[in-house]
């Protein structure tokens, strides 16, 4: 299928043609078709679509216009299938040269670069094709919407563009070049645009028509000064100037401008549209640009590229293999032809000072000083010449312009590393996933992207990504014509070390124990002063992060061997470790109170560093700071909702017993109530008696706790009860709220609804009287759970909405939200869910947040009768990388098994459902639990069992302490199992240990 609009909207699929009807449906198939491939958000086609939102004519629900205008535009193609649904908007599945438009733009920019290439006859094919494939004006019959009128200018600039590289590329050849009178009707309907009117001077001059040329020039000089006060520029002046003197003639026509030195690159060129824009800015600005950043950045295919944006003679010089700095300027003289010139810099002033030119002086890092002094003694002496430089420190001169070239997009190393590695395995078939975390561990850098690439010659995309835990040493071997310091990952960093003081290698080694982020006073805790830091920032070795500092991973790779080598890792280590220890005991008070939300957000900055002290203590250290350091950590990730996380470390911590008597015994405690109340939210208390070992004495409230939640896991949930009893008064309002919070779990792994209900409230009045934002939504959210069981929509949803709010504060609402929008769901507002969980698919960083989040979005599409939506939802969960825990693999079970029971498949939706409740089960969760029987109990009216089907419904809403009567899986099952209700009813007076039973029962029958 092809997509034309030069001209009116059309689609065309084996040689037939289709009209589009309705303006707004031809508005939307042309803005995706604008970008064909590429996602388009839901709210960019609905903004770009009704612009006018709030007025008149404005969809009252643009959501639900939207959707059915791609529905209607569906019916409409010849190819439906080509509309993609993804889950944060639509994709035109074509590709680009199926789009008119975008082949017109690809074949006018590759007769550009030909003819800057000198390449005229294919600059000539190329344009022709292009200007040839226009049918009228261009999206002629859209509506004149903000983005038509948009993408109508452009083309509008690179239609002329064409014309005026077509009229030149032409002339060039024999019996070519525009006819006059087309030329006189463009450079009449433009008269400011100077090129058209040059290429009409050469044109009459190379006719032998003089005087009709020099009138041309007046008309158009006379233009300028009336108009704009200004004079025509620099080449069209130089054209009259032929023309008066009679030198000018056809073979003379005006030529793309000479570009001495300059190489046509055998890559593509991926990516850096900011960063090349920002040089043509900066050029245009200032005569002395500068491209700083790391080695292997790309400086210099950026720079190479930047050149041949820019319409003036360029000499390209490579100041690399250069180590005398007396050099300097014979290199450069020998770069622009100059044989053996008695003085270097003369003769290169005399050679730039012909002509506008662009001098780039590359990788100038180790001749610094003189590069810098050649550079403004040129400038000073050449007042048409520029000069751009590539260096991995700023040359530091009066009037130099700096362009920092920061480490490639994620979507722009993706791009960059499937291009190198199709060059040698065009089969190549990678996740995105994988790629993309291949280029995270290469911190996006072009040439250790390309050295990656190359390497899947001789190995799987996965054997790459493990390779990489050692990048230095894998990544060798590289671009044999390459600079030597560019053939590898080491030789790159070591380029840029060796030149360094022996106090700077010094911190940039010490600096290299901070596995993230870190600030000036962190750096002093370590040995390195303010101002060493700030010189290593220059030098490209550290960057800043706002007002953090940062060392790209492969530097502070390289800079942890050399430390290790140094024999000073220790030391540092040692350093690094007390200081992140003194942030944790800092922040640990105010994790209980007011200050909790800015102490959070504060850990959060820190987080890899803090994980870096705490194993560090751990297995290096003292092992009560150890501990010390964990307990803050467990409260932290609890808060976050990092419980994986957390029950990973802090089983590591514990894995070693303290001697009896050892200081650390006493801190033990506080590190195994952080495990438990984090292993309890994983669904991970399996193993809890063998990380926590004897239970501490329950005489403190910590002790009570940690014996408490062991019961729990082991099912002796009066015991709990009993060892909590008597600190539930305690004083202190947090430790009150938490020992509630103990008493809440229990009250519901026993199905104890209503004293566990009066436990939450005790709690969140705890927890609100110390300023405990996590504590208190937490707490509301569960009490939301329990009003929408019972039918209490408005109160369920009055809680949730506060339990988001305070969860927003902390910073940690993406799991927030999925929990609100599972409790919605249960209320039955889907609308309001689904908004929750697309937001978290949009801006969560955390896979399995994002992952969650796609579990119960395809629960939706399935409620809505858009099972194939659903299940490619459940397909990017399942494929996704990273161990699962528990809770999440359970929730994916169960909504893989309400699929599978829609869609007919019932061995597999049982197969599903089972593995969801012995998970849900071994934890245990309760509205796990019952959300799963919900969807036994479909598998079960569906194979012809409706009397067991509504047992189970009956079993469930008892475990669950409610029929959730507005979820819509319970609303459609409770009126299909209508004429069966006294099976319901039965089952619903059970009590809970009675209802468990029966549903434990069930999931363990066949059939």
């Amino acid at each position: 299928m092809r997509v034309d609009m030069l001209g009116p909207l059309r689609v065309e699929l084996d040689g037939r043609s289709t009209g589009i009807g309705g303006p707004r449906l031809r508005a939307l198939l042309a803005r995706l078709a604008l970008e064909p491939g590429r996602v388009i958000g839901h709210r960019t086609l609905i903004e770009d679509l009704w612009p006018e939102s709030g007025e008149a004519g404005a969809p009252e629900s643009p959501m639900v216009a939207l959707h059915s205008l791609v529905y209607r535009l569906r019916r409409a193609l010849p190819e439906p299938e080509a509309v993609c649904s993804e889950p944060a908007g639509y994709r035109l599945a074509l590709p680009d040269d199926a789009v008119d438009i975008l082949r017109f733009e690809r074949l006018a920019r590759q007769g550009r670069e030909e003819l800057r290439a000198g390449r005229h006859a294919k600059a000539d094919e190329y344009l022709s094709r292009a200007l040839a494939s226009r049918r009228g004006e261009p999206l002629s019959d859209i509506p004149r919407l903000p983005f038509v009128e948009a993408a109508a200018l452009h083309l509008e600039e690179i239609g002329l563009g064409a014309v005026e590289d077509h009229a030149e590329a032409s002339s060039f050849l024999p019996g070519g070049g525009p006819p006059i009178v087309e030329l006189e009707r463009l450079a009449t309907a433009h008269p400011l645009r100077e090129r058209l009117r040059a290429l009409l001077v050469g044109a009459l001059a190379a006719e032998g028509r003089r005087a009709e040329a020099l009138a041309a020039y007046e008309i158009h000089r006379s233009r300028l000064a009336e108009e704009l006060g200004t004079d025509p520029g620099p080449e069209l002046r130089a054209l009259h100037l032929s023309v008066l003197r009679e030198e000018h003639a056809r073979a003379a026509a005006p030529a793309p401008p000479a570009r001495g030195g300059r190489r046509t690159p055998l890559t593509t060129f991926v990516g850096r549209e900011d960063e090349r824009r920002l040089v043509a800015e900066r050029l245009a600005e200032y005569r002395l640009v500068t491209l700083v950043g790391p080695g292997g950045v790309g400086k210099t295919r950026l720079a190479s590229v930047a050149a041949s944006d820019v319409d003036v003679r360029t000499h390209v010089v490579e100041l690399g293999p250069v180590s005398d700095p007396g050099l300097v300027p014979h290199t450069v003289a020998a770069a622009l032809g100059l044989r053996s010139p008695v003085d270097p810099v003369a003769d290169v002033v005399d050679a730039l000072s012909t002509a506008e030119t662009l001098l780039v002086l590359d990788c100038c890092e180790r001749v610094v000083d003189a590069a810098a002094a050649l550079a403004v003694e040129l400038l000073e002496r050449c007042p048409d010449l520029r000069v751009l430089t590539t260096t991995r420190e700023p040359l530091d001169v009066p009037g130099e312009a700096l362009c920092p070239v920061p480490p490639l997009s994620p979507e722009a190393s993706r791009r960059l590393f499937i291009d190198r590695a199709r060059a040698g395995r065009p089969d190549l078939h990678a996740s995105e996933e994988t790629v993309d975390r291949i280029c995270r561990r290469l911190d996006g850098l072009p040439l250790a992207i390309e050295l990656a690439a190359a390497r899947l010659r001789s190995m799987t995309v996965e054997a790459l990504a493990e390779g990489l835990e050692d990048r230095l040493g894998f990544l060798a071997g590289g671009n044999r014509l390459a600079p030597p310091h560019h053939r590898d990952l080491r030789g790159v960093v070591a380029w840029s070390w060796e030149p360094l003081t022996g106090v700077e290698r010094a911190a940039a080694e010490r600096l290299s124990v901070f596995p993230q982020a870190f600030t000036t006073r962190h750096a002093e805790y370590v040995g390195v002063r303010a101002s060493t830091l700030y010189s290593l920032v220059d030098r490209s070795l550290v960057e800043r992060d706002g007002d953090r500092y940062r060392m790209l991973d492969t530097i502070r790779e390289y800079g942890n061997e050399r430390l290790v080598e140094n024999g000073g890792a220790l030391e540092a280590r040692d350093a690094h470790a007390a200081c992140f220890l003194d942030l944790a005991e800092r922040a640990e008070p105010h994790l209980r109170g007011p200050g909790q939300t800015a102490w959070q957000a504060r850990l959060a900055l820190d987080h890899d560093n803090l994980l870096a002290s705490l194993g560090h203590l751990r297995d290096h250290g003292d092992r009560a700071k150890a501990l010390r350091s964990g307990a803050v950590l467990g409260l932290f990730w609890a808060i976050r909702g990092d419980h994986a996380t957390a029950v990973f470390h802090l089983r590591s911590l514990l894995d070693s017993p303290a001697a009896p008597g050892d200081v650390a015994d006493e801190l033990r405690p506080a590190v195994c109530a952080a495990y438990l109340l984090n292993a309890t939210f994983a669904g991970a208390l399996a193993d809890a008696r063998t990380v926590v070992g004897p239970p501490p004495k329950t005489s403190t409230p910590v002790g009570a706790f940690v014996a408490a939640l062991l019961a729990m896991a082991e099912s002796r949930t009066g015991e709990g009860r009993a060892v909590l009893e008597p600190h539930l008064d305690h004083p202190d309002p947090w430790t009150r709220g938490m020992l509630r919070l103990a008493r809440a779990f229990l009250d519901g792994t026993s199905g104890d609804i209503a004293r566990g209900a009066d436990d939450v409230e005790h709690a969140v009045r705890a927890f609100r009287e110390t300023g405990d934002h996590w504590g208190s939504s937490l707490l509301l959210m569960s009490l939301a759970y329990a009003r929408s069981a019972v039918g209490d929509t408005e109160k369920a949803t009055a809680l949730l909405e506060e339990a988001l709010e305070l969860s927003r504060a902390l910073g940690t609402h993406h799991g927030q939200r999925v929990w609100s929008a599972m409790a919605h769901i249960d209320a039955g507002a889907t609308g309001r869910a689904r908004e929750l969980l697309e937001e978290v698919v949009a801006d969560a960083t955390s896979v399995r947040r994002v992952a969650s989040a796609r579990i119960c979005l395809a629960d939706l599409a399935r409620y809505e009768g858009d099972l194939e939506k659903a299940g490619a939802l459940l397909a990017l969960v399942e494929s996704a990388a990273g161990e699962k825990d528990p809770s999440e693999t359970a929730l994916y079970h169960s909504a893989a098994g309400h699929l599978a029971a829609a869609t007919g498949d019932l061995d597999e939706a049982r197969r599903h459902l089972r593995a969801a409740f012995a998970l849900a089960d071994a934890m245990p969760d309760l509205p796990m639990l019952a959300q799963v029987s919900v969807g036994t109990a479909d598998v079960l009216r569906r194979g012809g069992a409706p009397e067991r089907a509504a047992r189970v419904m009956g079993a469930a809403h008892v475990v669950r302490g409610g029929p959730a009567p507005r979820h819509p899986d319970v609303v459609r099952l409770t009126h299909e199992l209508s004429a069966h209700r006294v099976h319901y009813d039965r089952a619903a007076r059970l009590s809970t240990e009675e209802a468990l039973a029966l549903l434990r029962e069930e999931h363990g029958k066949p059939g």
